[in-house]
């Protein structure tokens, strides 16, 4: 890969209280993922994607950047047409901090509940309508997994912390590309108890 072009990786990003509040709005949860997932937007061009006006996506953009999410790309655009890149680095929620209260687990809930909502649409637009419109190499790579176990806690955090050193060590190096014959992929691993279910004796 070309010195250029050698993507940019950042350190993951433990959330606050008042980060995470500053993001604890549908819209802004909306643009910071929008941002993830596709890349580089203007606020107009957010605004037309999410079916929004331009006024709403500009200023939700300058809340997010006042408190490090996105920041504008520096050498694009002009003073009129402003373009965002959300900023690298994973974000982390697993503060004891957000949950030690009920209004702190409100914030939490409503960020963590816009995140699933997009992530499940994708992942269902994916499965009804990729095997018309996503080129078949594209589809040879995919995978949908379910894997279902009982577990101790012990184990459960051992799983959950391979998979942060998977990222780490076979993820990362992809982040923020650029190039030819890229397109936006969703990686999706979910490691949780189930709610309705019972621990074993």
């Amino acid at each position: 890969m070309d010195k250029d072009t050698q993507p940019e990786i950042r350190a993951s990003r433990q959330l606050d209280m008042e980060s995470l509040k500053a993001l604890a709005h549908p819209l802004r949860v909306k643009i910071l993922d929008t941002l993830s997932t596709y890349g580089d937007f203007t606020a107009s061009g957010l605004a037309e994607r999410l079916g929004e006006s331009s006024g709403s996506t500009s200023y939700h953009l300058r809340q997010l950047e006042r408190h490090g999410f996105v920041r504008e790309v520096a050498g694009k655009g002009t003073g009129r047409e402003r373009w965002w890149a959300r900023v690298p680095g994973a974000i982390n929620l697993d503060s004891s901090e957000l949950f030690d209260s009920p209004a702190n687990r409100a914030v939490t809930q409503t960020v963590v509940r816009e995140l699933e909502r997009s992530r499940s649409s994708l992942l269902s637009d994916f499965q009804e309508r990729g095997l018309d419109l996503v080129p078949h190499e594209w589809l040879a790579g995919s995978v949908i997994s379910t894997v279902n176990l009982k577990l101790t806690t012990e184990q459960l955090k051992e799983i959950s912390q391979q998979w942060d050193r998977f990222v780490e060590a076979h993820i990362d190096q992809y982040r923020g590309q650029t190039g030819p014959h890229l397109r936006p992929v969703q990686i999706h691993f979910n490691a949780f108890p189930v709610v309705d279910g019972e621990e074993s004796v």
